[in-house]
């Protein structure tokens, strides 16, 4: 009999083309063989290349979702993934952190929709420097970044988050470095260079690779691990198909 698998959590919104959001993660944690939790923060309206429209959960609504499953399981690691506001997401990271003592967030910024669609109108340092000091891990692009920190340079803006929390720098936004992410954990430096073989764009990339960490972290990983092999997994995404949305498979 197979032991039983770790079971992680994922806030996040519901894309119905499965490429992104909630089915992405649920997915990847199942080829990970962890065992997803899933919590629903907005309803989209979208294709894998169109983003029409999004319905806001309210926060009492994810709240109501999310707390019997955290009472009621044993969950170490959380993702989340968009909401419709920093206070929102700093409020539902205390609760969380609150119903499950010592549970790590990670947290995907997402701050504009592949297909377009930009989710946060403007950037409230302030909330999101207090939400940070709150995160296990924050995994931005070169843009959302800068956009975070205030600042024009994505590495540099990086370095600065990372006093905060540590943070995973995603490459497929540098036009400098395309494909390479860096880690930032607190004085240390990882590289992680892009691999080798064609790959192709993918709607919800960063959801997949943001929950690939997180469950390479609930089978014990550490954290400069997960991140390599979280890596290495959506990269065998965007090559297992040329369409915006991929295979999943190990």
């Amino acid at each position: 009999m197979e032991q039983q698998r770790p079971s992680v959590m994922s806030f996040a919104g519901l894309d119905p083309s499965g490429g992104a959001g909630l089915l992405a993660d649920i997915k990847t944690f199942e080829q990970h063989r962890v065992y997803g939790l899933g919590v629903c923060t907005a309803l989209t309206v979208q294709t894998a290349s169109d983003f029409i429209s999004v319905e806001w959960l309210s926060l009492p609504c994810i709240l109501a979702q999310a707390n019997p499953l955290l009472t009621t399981n044993s969950i170490h690691y959380c993702k989340i993934g968009i909401m419709a506001d920093v206070h929102g997401m700093l409020e539902l990271v205390r609760t969380v952190k609150h119903l499950s003592p010592g549970i790590r967030i990670i947290l995907d910024p997402v701050l504009k929709a592949s297909a377009g669609h930009t989710f946060h109108g403007s950037i409230q340092h302030q909330a999101w420097q207090e939400l940070l000091s709150e995160l296990y891990l924050l995994t931005p692009n070169y843009h959302e970044a800068g956009l975070l920190a205030g600042m024009t340079d994505g590495e540099e803006a990086a370095q600065q988050l990372a006093g905060q929390c540590a943070v995973l720098l995603k490459g497929g936004h540098h036009e400098g470095k395309p494909g390479t992410d860096t880690l930032y954990s607190g004085n240390d430096v990882y590289t992680f260079p892009a691999g080798h073989g064609p790959v192709y764009p993918k709607h919800g990339s960063g959801c997949v690779l943001s929950a690939a960490i997180t469950a390479c972290l609930a089978q014990g990983q550490s954290l400069p691990d997960a991140c390599a092999n979280g890596k290495v997994y959506t990269e065998k995404l965007l090559a297992s198909h040329v369409s915006l949305t991929g295979y999943h498979h190990i």
